[in-house]
């Protein structure tokens, strides 16, 4: 329509000035106009020229002052004859309203400000809201004023596109359709003749071939899933981002009362909102061992609720799948050692800056064996971290409420020149292990890391939100090394 419109006005008329008066006469949306306008320039039936024209109009908070009138006048109207107290004309306006108009009705000189808010004048005129209602309905207002709506962002500029069209060289009242192929029966039918073929164009450069790239993330994740491979660990499953609060929080001895359960700390699903099953013998030890103690403990001496363990949530550490290793391993008769690593997101309901994200990666490492002590907890940090380029290590105690003891450790960052926190430690409760069904002499260490921190060690980044989340350059992962750790 917008075609057949724009081609049979150039047949009796010499140009179309505006495109959008044209489009307004004939009932066609603009945007249809312009797009038929942009082909058939294209194709040369037309010559087509830029229009701009820049307007303003009103922001959302300017459209609120045109309706309501402007905070000042608001104010003003506000303060009785006699004048009112500061504390309850604020309760009478909206907070922006009483914040703006207390500013602007003092530069105006209408009010006296002071514990006591009183008139200075009878008799306002709100010119902000006359000339919001002017630019509105489309109307002119002289630059100092354009100056002072823009300044408290009442308007904002807006820039109108359209085109002048006239006629071009291969201008016909009716497109004809260019043929983009030969065919079959355009032979057959002797048609061919007849046809106009789509100009070919044989330098046109297809798509560049371009492979994919890995992530500055996914190089150290890898690495570090080497060094562990080379310790002799093995990776455990982490497919499960949904875990329910007993895996999670319960069967690590962590009380339900716990500040990092409450919902400013985790995300909490709303559908499924409660997991379908548990074993059911393993959940009255655990509850158990929360209300009353046992295995040489005192237990919480609260009231655990099962309600409260079925709720599920987004995995906060990756220390969920190691229980439920644990707990596998325990029910394998006779008991076997093991050595379990594992690389994957969890997330936590964290104000988002600089260092902090609502979704990270964790590294945990952990070894199960007999007669373990806090001692081989600090060999294998050691081993480990030596492997990473980390040789100066410090270690400082700590509390975790299903490892005892618990350490915190650091490096010496060469870079930094100070001592740094890189990871977690400890050695697991038997209050955690015991109800799982493990050995009585079996002991479990443990530490954990981030993923994030390292890697934005080794690359020079500052701010974990280049390095991950949707607002990453992608120029940061083409253009970024592999990631060389290794022993020194």
């Amino acid at each position: 329509m917008a075609e057949e419109a724009i081609l049979g006005f150039l047949e009796s008329h010499a140009e179309i000035a505006d495109s959008g008066e044209f489009a307004a006469q004939h009932g066609i949306d603009h945007n249809e106009v312009v797009n038929v306008i942009k082909s058939l320039h294209g194709f040369r039936y037309i010559d087509a020229q830029d229009i701009k024209r820049e307007t303003w109009v009103l922001t959302e908070e300017g459209k609120t002052y045109a309706e309501a009138g402007s905070p000042e006048v608001q104010l003003f109207l506000a303060v009785p004859p006699e004048g009112i107290s500061r504390e309850e004309l604020q309760k009478r306006l909206d907070p922006s309203v009483f914040k703006i108009g207390t500013a602007q009705a003092g530069k105006n000189k209408w009010v006296e400000m002071g514990k006591q808010i009183s008139r200075k004048v009878q008799h306002v005129d709100d010119k902000v809201k006359d000339m919001l209602t002017r630019i509105k309905d489309g109307q002119c207002i002289d630059a100092d004023n354009i100056k002072a709506l823009k300044a408290r962002k009442l308007i904002t500029p807006q820039t109108w596109k359209g085109y002048s069209v006239k006629r071009g060289p291969n201008y016909a009242p009716k497109r004809k359709k260019a043929a983009t192929d030969l065919t079959r029966e355009n032979i057959q039918r002797g048609d061919w003749r007849e046809l106009e073929f789509k100009e070919y164009n044989f330098s046109a450069k297809g798509p560049p071939a371009e492979g994919g790239h890995i992530h500055p993330l996914l190089k150290v994740r890898q690495q570090l899933k080497n060094i562990f491979l080379y310790m002799g660990f093995e990776e455990m499953p982490t497919n499960n981002f949904v875990e329910s609060s007993f895996w999670n929080f319960d069967a690590l001895f962590q009380p339900q009362q716990h500040p990092a359960r409450d919902s400013h700390d985790t995300f909490f699903l709303k559908v499924p909102s409660t997991t379908r099953e548990l074993p059911e013998d393993y959940v009255e030890r655990v509850k158990r061992v929360h209300e009353s103690g046992g295995y040489q403990s005192r237990g919480y001496g609260y009231e655990w609720k099962r309600d409260e363990a079925n709720k599920n949530l987004l995995r906060t550490h990756t220390t969920a799948v190691s229980t439920r290793m644990l707990y596998l391993l325990a029910q394998k008769k006779p008991f076997e050692p093991k050595k379990y690593f594992s690389i994957d997101r969890v997330f936590r309901n964290e104000a988002v800056d600089r260092t902090h994200l609502a979704e990270f990666h964790q590294i945990e490492g952990l070894v199960c064996d007999r007669g373990l002590t806090l001692g081989d907890l600090i060999g294998v940090l050691h081993d480990f971290f030596s492997r990473i380029g980390m040789s100066k290590l410090r270690f400082k105690p700590a509390y975790n409420p299903y490892t005892e003891p618990s350490m915190e450790i650091f490096s010496y960052h060469e870079g930094l020149g100070k001592w740094v926190e890189i990871g977690n430690s400890g050695m697991f409760r038997p209050e955690m292990l015991l109800p799982m069904g493990l050995p009585e002499d079996v002991r479990v260490i443990a530490w954990g890391l981030s993923l994030e921190r390292p890697t934005m060690i080794l690359y020079g980044i500052d701010n974990i939100r280049d390095l991950f989340g949707h607002k990453v350059d992608l120029g940061l992962i083409k253009k970024n090394p592999i990631c060389r750790l290794g022993i020194n």
